[in-house]
């Protein structure tokens, strides 16, 4: 089963390459993307993703903000992996944004792959407005999220990582088209977590996301892909 038909992403959030590559045995037919981030890159690096994901569609959250030349250069070299998504940061700003585009399609036209989903992280779902405050930031934590979103489709790209909490206003501030990937999502069978702006998969769904990032409720689940054909059931039941 493809991303394209199947919106769970699951998060292979370890350290280990034996662990995910269990992981994507268990789960493949049952998720429609797996999910790369910075734990597993740090410790495993592209050899690691190419073996454990093989040809399955795969997002790479590594969330690249830096200096426009520099995030242009990861992206291309990025290409060479065949990500289905790619993400940087928002607040990195308009020429980074523009500048990671451009290479992703440049290194998709190169490499000969599908050019990925090129989107946008926001505001991290594991900050609430106490925590913004902290670091200076006095805008509402909604509004900082549809200012970075807006920006981010000026400069287009596909769409933006977002809170479950978020949806309804962008779907009515970019669009129909503008791809929402949702973390901050649990059944109301799985603990909380560190997240604090969640949702259940169903209502995310329901209010327009395209794609639903989730992590330990599946791969902590005693059968994980049992965890995850129950998202799926909960999901089609609406």
């Amino acid at each position: 089963m493809d991303m394209y038909d199947n919106p769970l992403i699951v998060a292979l959030d370890t350290a280990s390459r034996a662990r995910a590559k269990e992981f994507r045995q268990r789960l493949t037919g049952a998720v429609g993307a797996f999910k790369i981030g910075k734990e597993f890159f740090t410790a495993e690096g592209p050899d690691g993703v190419r073996e454990v994901v093989g040809d399955a569609p795969f997002f790479l959250d590594l969330k690249f903000h830096d200096i426009p030349n520099t995030v242009a250069g990861a992206v291309r070299s990025a290409m060479r992996l065949g990500p289905r998504i790619v993400n940087v940061h928002a607040s990195g700003g308009r020429a980074m944004m523009l500048a990671a585009a451009d290479a992703a399609a440049e290194g998709a036209q190169a490499t000969g792959r599908e050019r990925p989903l090129v989107i946008a992280v926001t505001v991290l779902t594991s900050l609430d407005e106490d925590d913004l405050a902290t670091v200076g930031q006095r805008t509402p934590l909604e509004d900082q999220v549809v200012r970075l979103a807006l920006l981010t489709a000026e400069c287009g790209l596909d769409g933006v990582v977002c809170s479950p909490w978020e949806i309804d206003r962008l779907r009515r501030e970019c669009g129909r088209d503008f791809k929402l990937v949702v973390p901050g999502v649990r059944p109301s069978w799985a603990p909380g977590g560190d997240q604090k702006r969640t949702m259940s998969p169903a209502e995310a769904v329901e209010r327009g996301a395209d794609y639903l990032v989730i992590g330990r409720p599946i791969t902590e689940a005693a059968d994980p892909g049992a965890a995850a054909h129950r998202i799926l059931e909960e999901l089609q039941r609406g």
